[in-house]
C-alpha cells in the first residue's frame, strides 16, 4: 500500500509539473495559439483512445461506432452552453452523462452479440446518431451548428488526468480483471460465474462516458460543429489510435494518440499524404509489431527490474 501511495503522488506531481509549465509557457505567449490549439487537440484525441481502449483493449469488445459517443457529448454540451445558456462545466458533464446513457442504451442490446456483429452495430449505431443530427434544424442539421468557444488547456488536461485515473483504476480493481477474463475467453470466464453482459456493458458505458466528455471539449474548441465530422472516418481514427497504442495497453494508446496527433496536425494540409502515412504506419506495425507499440504492457513495466536484471 505504501508503495502504491508513493507512486500515485510521483504521477501527481508529475501531473502538476506538465500541467504548471504548459500553462506558464500559453501565459507568457511561448506557446501562441496554434500549438495552444494542437496541445487541446491532443488531449481530446488521449481522451478518446483511452476511452476505447477499455472497450477494446480489456474487454476486447471489437467497437467501431465511438464517434457516436463523440457526438453526443459535443452536441449535448453545445446544446446546454448555447441554447440554454448554462455554465461550461455543467455541460461537459450533462453531455459525458448524455453519452454514457447512449452507451447503455446501445450496449444492452448489442453486446450479446460477438466479432464482426458487434462491429456492425456500434457502427450503424454511429451513423444513426449522426443522422439524428444532420436532420434536425434545432442543431442546424446538415449546416451545423455555431458553439463558443470555451474549451481550454485547463479543461483539456484535466478531462485526460480524469480519464487515464478512472479507468486505470477500474482496469486495475476486481472488476477490471472480470473485463480482462472476458477479453481473454468470455466462454471460461461465464463458467466461471462471472456475469459477461454486465461487465461488457459497464466498461461500455465507461467508455462513452469519457468519449461524451471529449466531445464537450471538441465542440467548444471551435466556432462550429457539422454532423459530417462524426463520420465512420472519426470512429476508424480512434481505433488505429487504440491498435497501433497495443491492445491491452492504456499507455500505448496515449503515445499512439500523441503521434497521430502530431503527425495529422503537421500535415493538414496534405490530407492525402496524412493518409498514406496512416496506411504506411499501419503496415508497418502490422508487420513487425503486429501486437502495437506496447503489446499488452504499460510503460511503467519498462521501469521495473528484477533483482539480477532482468525485467519482471
Amino acid at each position: 500500500m505504501m508503495k502504491k501511495s508513493k507512486v500515485f503522488w510521483g504521477y501527481a506531481v508529475l501531473a502538476l509539473v506538465i500541467y504548471v509549465v504548459v500553462q506558464a509557457l500559453i501565459t507568457t505567449e511561448v506557446i501562441d495559439l496554434y500549438y495552444k490549439n494542437m496541445l487541446i487537440t491532443m488531449c481530446i484525441n488521449i481522451m478518446l483512445a483511452v476511452s476505447l481502449h477499455i472497450v477494446i483493449g480489456v474487454t476486447g469488445q471489437f467497437s467501431i461506432g465511438h464517434a457516436g459517443f463523440l457526438a453526443v457529448g459535443a452536441y449535448i454540451s453545445a446544446i446546454i452552453t448555447t441554447k440554454l445558456m448554462l455554465p461550461f462545466p455543467l455541460a461537459i458533464f450533462l453531455g459525458a452523462l448524455a453519452a454514457a446513457v447512449a452507451g447503455l442504451i446501445v450496449g444492452i442490446p448489442t453486446l450479446r452479440l460477438k466479432g464482426d456483429y458487434l462491429a456492425i452495430a456500434t457502427l450503424g449505431f454511429a451513423e444513426i446518431i449522426r443522422i439524428v443530427f444532420l436532420n434536425t434544424d434545432y442543431v442546424g442539421g446538415a449546416a451545423g451548428m455555431q458553439v463558443k468557444y470555451l474549451s481550454n488547456w485547463t479543461y483539456a488536461f484535466v478531462g485526460v488526468v480524469l480519464t487515464i485515473l478512472v479507468i486505470s483504476n477500474f482496469t486495475n480493481s476486481r472488476h477490471g480483471r472480470a473485463c480482462i477474463s472476458i477479453r481473454e475467453d468470455e466462454i471460461a470466464a461465464d463458467a466461471m460465474g462471472i456475469n459477461t453482459t454486465y461487465y461488457k456493458v459497464v466498461a461500455f458505458a465507461i467508455g462513452s462516458f469519457f468519449a461524451g466528455l471529449a466531445g464537450a471539449i471538441f465542440a467548444h474548441n471551435f466556432y462550429i460543429i457539422q454532423p459530417t465530422t462524426f463520420g465512420f472516418l472519426k470512429s476508424f481514427d480512434i481505433l488505429i489510435y487504440v491498435v497501433l497504442g497495443g491492445l491491452g495497453s492504456l499507455s500505448g494508446s496515449v503515445i499512439a494518440a500523441v503521434f497521430l496527433t502530431l503527425i495529422s496536425t503537421y500535415l493538414a494540409n496534405f490530407p492525402e499524404t496524412r493518409m498514406i502515412i496512416y496506411s504506411l504506419v499501419l503496415i508497418i506495425v502490422m508487420l513487425y509489431r503486429p501486437t502495437g507499440l506496447m503489446g499488452t504492457k504499460e510503460i511503467t513495466h519498462l521501469f521495473k527490474f528484477g533483482k539480477k536484471g532482468g525485467t519482471k
